[in-house]
């Protein structure tokens, strides 16, 4: 039977007054049948944040069956006993009653899995970072779009929750941005230690790791997929993949469109992408992630964006426009700024409702457009990062400036079997 068919056939039952009106979709309330179904892949520390999520789970998956297990269990200890294991993330995305994809995997993996999961007309609810490369966020975009389906990365600083050291939702800071309350063109944002951000620099790799067996209940090969053959060491998986340039970009890649996709919305730069890039750091190792102490974007009309490692700047603001500041804990040395602030007019709604946005077919709040240039900004700095010297980038034709080797890391190559589509 259809799930149309069964809420209509629930629907007949409601004069009868033993039945639920949860059951019914009655006071509000989703009937079961009416619910949206997920399906979770990867099962690491990161799923723990999506499995109390809307929406009942159907499906889990990991090439981990220690892990797959450990999950399970917790899913099934809480009532859900119709959950089911797999191995194989496409047997999951080939099940016509899952409606929403959740990737919880290493980046490596976010562009091929959301393309795919795309291409079956799943809803998309992917983890930060939203892809690897440039290039594998381009293709991302084109198929989502193509295929009309709604996508989400699991960060809600634009919308919900204070930021970070702001001491407020980035809705409010952007009203005083857009209110003019710090003058009118080009602003500084500062992320530091100083505004309230921590950059992780724990997550740095390791160099002349010793190859050790693969566990048995790990299928290494399948975890690596895209990503080039190395041999199996535990500390470029799970936990600590993210210090290896294979899979992630260090503590930019954690943390980075948590903190820049909110400041590009602030700063009302969603629709554009910077001229270019910065970077003071050491020279970096070809494979294991170092830190860096400085990376500066800045934009066509001089817009500049600092991430400062070191706390270099300790009387920094958090946001610098021509006519004043914003500090860690929304203090400013505008006169009258919170009365001010409170004057202006709110900066236009979004849908922050995944669920609404994929039945009302409408865009969520950080999207696969917005959410596309935020990663951007994110895999620039890495690219700079990791050749350890200042670009230029052109945002028109996604390119950067006179430089052949910077332009060869827009994309990394995918193993034979796990190319994406041209």
């Amino acid at each position: 039977m259809s799930r149309r068919k069964a809420l209509g056939g629930l629907a007949s039952l409601a004069t009868v007054s033993i039945v639920p009106s949860r059951v019914l979709g009655l006071n509000g309330q989703t009937a079961p049948s009416n619910q949206l179904t997920r399906a979770i892949l990867g099962c690491g520390g990161i799923s723990n944040s999506h499995l109390g999520m809307p929406g009942k789970i159907l499906a889990l998956c990991d090439v981990d069956s220690n892990r797959l297990k450990g999950q399970m269990a917790k899913v099934q200890g809480r009532g859900n006993k119709d959950v089911k294991g797999y191995h194989d993330f496409r047997d999951v995305i080939a099940r016509d009653d899952v409606d929403i994809i959740h990737t919880c995997t290493p980046p490596h993996w976010h562009a091929h899995m959301a393309i795919a999961a795309a291409k079956a007309g799943k809803a998309i609810w992917g983890e930060k970072p939203m892809s690897r490369t440039i290039g594998e966020g381009m293709a991302m975009k084109k198929e989502i779009e193509k295929a009309g389906v709604a996508f989400r990365i699991n960060t809600w600083f634009r919308f919900k929750s204070n930021f970070y050291g702001s001491g407020v939702t980035a809705r409010q800071v952007k009203k005083a941005v857009d209110g003019g309350l710090l003058g009118k063109g080009p602003h500084k944002v500062t992320l530091s230690g100083v505004t309230g951000f921590n950059w992780k620099f724990n997550w740095s790799g390791k160099t002349n790791l010793p190859i050790q067996k693969v566990p048995d209940h790990f299928d290494y090969d399948f975890w690596l997929g895209p990503a080039p053959y190395r041999p199996y060491n535990a500390h470029r998986t799970h936990g600590t993949f993210r210090g290896y340039w294979d899979y992630d970009g260090g503590g930019l890649g954690d943390m980075g469109q948590h903190y820049l996709d909110p400041v590009q919305y602030i700063l009302g730069k969603d629709d554009e992408l910077p001229v270019s890039v910065e970077i003071d750091a050491d020279p970096q190792d070809i494979d294991a992630v170092g830190s860096w102490r400085r990376i500066t974007y800045k934009y066509a009309d001089g817009t500049t964006i600092v991430l400062d490692g070191e706390n270099k700047d300790k009387s920094a603001a958090f946001i610098e426009g021509p006519e004043g500041k914003i500090f860690k804990g929304f203090k400013s040395d505008v006169k009258g700024f919170s009365e001010k602030v409170k004057s202006l007019p709110e900066p236009a709604p979004q849908v922050t409702d995944f669920h609404q946005a994929i039945r009302e077919k409408k865009k969520f709040a950080l999207n696969e457009q917005n959410g596309f240039n935020s990663c951007t900004l994110i895999n620039l700095g890495k690219i700079a990062h990791r050749l350890n010297t200042n670009l230029k980038f052109d945002p028109q034709k996604m390119q950067f400036v006179d430089h052949a080797l910077a332009n060869s890391l827009i994309d990394q190559p995918c193993r034979d079997k796990w190319k994406l589509p041209a």
